[in-house]
Formats: C-alpha cells, sequence, structure tokens
C-alpha cells in the first residue's frame, strides 16, 4: 500500500512505525529531550518532594506561594497575586477560597478602593508560614539534591534568566 500526499501531511505513523509530520520524518525528535517535557517532568519530582516534605499535609505548593507572597507583600487583591503567582485567575479564586476557609487569610476592602477586595494573612496562617519556612527549605534542597552548589546556582541563574528576570527573581 502506498501512501499519498494527503496521508503524509497528517501526524501519524508510517509503515515502518516512525511518526511523521507532513513529509518530514521526524525520527530526530525525541519528545524527551524537550524542554517542556524535561521542566514538567522536573516540577512533578518537586510537587512529589513537596508534597512528602511539606509541614501541613493539606497545603499545596500553590496555596504556599500564595500565603508567601500576602506574607512578603502584604494585603493583596485577586490581580495582585495572579501578577506575583504567575497563577491563572480560575486558580487563583480555588486558592483564595480554600485558605480563607482555613482561615489561614482573610478578604476585606482594600482601604483605598473600597470596592475591591484585598487577602491578608490571619494569626493562623502566619503562623502556619513560621512552620513551614524551616521545610520549604528543605524542600528546596530536596528538589536541588542531585545538583552541587555550582549547578544549584546555575540553574537557578537560568531560570530566571528563562523568565526574563533580574536576579531576585521578580518578573
Amino acid at each position: 500500500m502506498t501512501e499519498t500526499m494527503h496521508e503524509r501531511a497528517r501526524p501519524g505513523r508510517d509503515r515502518t512505525g516512525e511518526t511523521r509530520v507532513g513529509n518530514k520524518d521526524t525520527q530526530a525528535y525525541r519528545v524527551k529531550n524537550q524542554v517542556g517535557y524535561l521542566l514538567r517532568r522536573n516540577y512533578q519530582r518537586h510537587l512529589a518532594v513537596f508534597q512528602a516534605l511539606a509541614c501541613d499535609k493539606q497545603l499545596t505548593s500553590v496555596q504556599f506561594v500564595t500565603l508567601c507572597v500576602i506574607h512578603d507583600d502584604g494585603p493583596s487583591s485577586q490581580v495582585d497575586l495572579i501578577n506575583s503567582t504567575g497563577i491563572d485567575q480560575a486558580t487563583i479564586r480555588g486558592i483564595i477560597n480554600r485558605l480563607k476557609a482555613r482561615k489561614l487569610i482573610k478578604l476585606s476592602a482594600d482601604p483605598s478602593d473600597k470596592r475591591k477586595v484585598v487577602a491578608s494573612l490571619t494569626d493562623r496562617g502566619g503562623q502556619l508560614l513560621e512552620q513551614m519556612i524551616p521545610c520549604a527549605e528543605a524542600i528546596t534542597t530536596e528538589t536541588m539534591a542531585p545538583l552541587n552548589p555550582a549547578e544549584r546556582e546555575a540553574f537557578l541563574f537560568l531560570l530566571r534568566k528563562l523568565m526574563g528576570s533580574g536576579r531576585d527573581g521578580e518578573t
């Protein structure tokens, strides 16, 4: 059976089982060598380390990041949190609701604009962050354990560079 031009134009497998896209053989393309694949797999590994070492097993990594941003930046609107964390609107809304339900944050009107709602840490949220910081340091250490100190510094530098940010991690 011969392949037509139309059949070769669609992604799929040829008679030898090799993946083809259009007329170009994609033997050289290996997903396991691609940046997106490698980042995703390393992020999955980091999340597993986070869940294993977190002091509060109910706290997720994105909830922790959100608490940290509120702690560092002070009372924050949903837009502020989206901009500071890189978390999308639908997800941040759920995070805010879950943190509020656990009484880790409180919502109130922004003193400078009563139409805007801001999230602030509660005492309970501040205490949890205080407990989590040593755990977070252990999580970072374990995540980067395969790297030597120079590689760790280079890795963080390159991640910041890919984000388009400076040394402090701000975008």
